[in-house]
Order: structure tokens, then sequence, then C-alpha cells
């Protein structure tokens, strides 16, 4: 991990604020590498979460970006509020938070299955688990299917050799891969009824050619994609009359 990211999380962490990484770097730990600058967190929208999240961004020198404003408000709606950090150690780093996500439950079941991963002798990273993870990746944006993608096939290298019902149940319904897909169904058949609901290609993917699991696989892309893009049409409208309401404020006081 580098060293503003690893300021950013041990600040936090400092501070007490109940988060859990997410995005680009929570990719590193679970072995799809994704170069970003940016640390993006899951928050617990609560009071007193944010008052020390308020503490640990003061210890940071981190000022708001763009709109929405740090409030409770904007964060309980789906909104992401962004942070630009001038302390020394993590100078430019952008720390992005958010306590709601398409297709996630509330912050208290993200928490609960959490992953753990300890750094270093004493430092603990919180995690998006991985199933979340995957969930959160699945925007309308170029990169992140990619990811997903990466993120699975490093998790089935991993496990392949000791898989059990719900491994191989979460491989069915997320690997992207024909090949890979094909073999955890051979060896999990009584899994694959299980997940055919969701992806119902499966049932018959013995027999099917890589070309027509890839057109199913594009198909549920797409899907997503636009289910992404309808989930963000409010809340950009929201944002574009939040920037219009700051520039006639700047430029009234500037009279």
């Amino acid at each position: 991990m580098s060293n503003p990211i690893h300021k950013v999380l041990s600040i936090l962490r400092k501070h007490e604020v109940k988060h859990l990484l997410m995005g680009g770097q929570a990719c590193v730990f679970y072995g799809a590498a994704e170069f970003s600058r940016d640390t993006d967190v899951a928050l617990l929208a609560s009071p007193d979460n944010l008052d020390k999240l308020a503490r640990a961004v003061t210890e940071l020198d981190a000022d708001v970006i763009a709109v929405p404003p740090f409030c409770i408000e904007y964060l309980n709606r789906g909104h992401a509020v962004h942070f630009r950090c001038r302390h020394p150690e993590a100078d430019g780093m952008r720390l992005d938070v958010m306590s709601l996500m398409r297709g996630l439950p509330c912050f208290a079941v993200l928490w609960e299955r959490r992953a753990i991963v300890q750094i270093g002798d004493n430092e603990i990273v919180d995690l998006l688990s991985l199933p979340d993870l995957v969930t959160a990746k699945k925007t309308q944006r170029d990169k992140d299917w990619p990811m997903i993608r990466r993120l699975i096939e490093s998790h089935y290298v991993q496990y392949c050799d000791r898989a059990d019902r719900d491994i191989a149940k979460f491989w069915l319904a997320e690997l992207r891969t024909p090949v890979l897909l094909r073999k955890v169904a051979e060896q999990f058949s009584d899994v694959v009824e299980q997940v055919s609901a969701q992806r119902p290609f499966l049932t018959e993917i013995y027999n099917k050619p890589d070309e027509v699991v890839e057109q199913a696989l594009r198909a549920e892309e797409e899907r997503e994609r636009v289910a992404d893009k309808a989930y963000w049409a409010p809340l950009r409208k929201e944002l574009e009359l939040l920037r219009r309401e700051v520039i006639k404020t700047q430029a009234t006081n500037n009279l």
C-alpha cells in the first residue's frame, strides 16, 4: 500500500471512523491491482460517525471539493462526498465517502460481512467483502467490468483447490469467463440450478460454445449499465442544481 493511502486510512482509524475500504484500493487487496489516487470508503452515516470523520479530515487538512457539501442528508440519498487532502504525507490524495450504493444493503450488513486484512505489524484494514465489492463495481463505467472479471478470476485461482458449495455459488453467479464457468458448473452441477434463475444460460452451459456464453454475459453487463444510469440520473440532476447554486452564490458575492 502506498504511503499516502496508508496515511489516510491510519488517520481514519485513529479517529475511530467506522468505514470500509472499497474501490480500486480494495481491488489491490483482492489481487486485482488497479492504480488509483483516490481512497474510496463506505461510511456509516450516523451523526457520531460523521463527527469522527470531520475530526479525521481536519487532521488530513482536507477540504470538500465540488458538490455536494459534507452533509448526512446527501450521503443518505446516495451521493458521494469528495475531499482533497493537503497533509504532507497525503498531499493531493482524494478521499471519497459514500454510505448508500446501488444494489448493496445498509452499512450495518456490509460491516457484518466485511473482510479484515492486517498490514504491517498492527495495522488493520476493513474491506468491503468481495461479493459486495463486485456488486459495487457493476456500473456504467467501462473500466469496472474488466476489473470485475479479474477480481473473480483471482479469487478462483486462490480457492479452486478448496472450494465449497458457497464459493461455487458465488463463482457461478459472478464469473465472467466462459471456460471457468464451465469448469465450476461441471464440478458443482447441483449448485447450477440454484443460480440458473439469475443466469438462465447456465442450464445449458456444457453444450454452449464460448461465443454464445460471451454474448449472454455482454447482455447481462448491458442491463447493469442501463440500471446504473437510471439510478444515477436523478442524483446527477441534483448535483447539477447544486453546482448552479454555488456558481450563482459566488457570482453574487463578487458583485
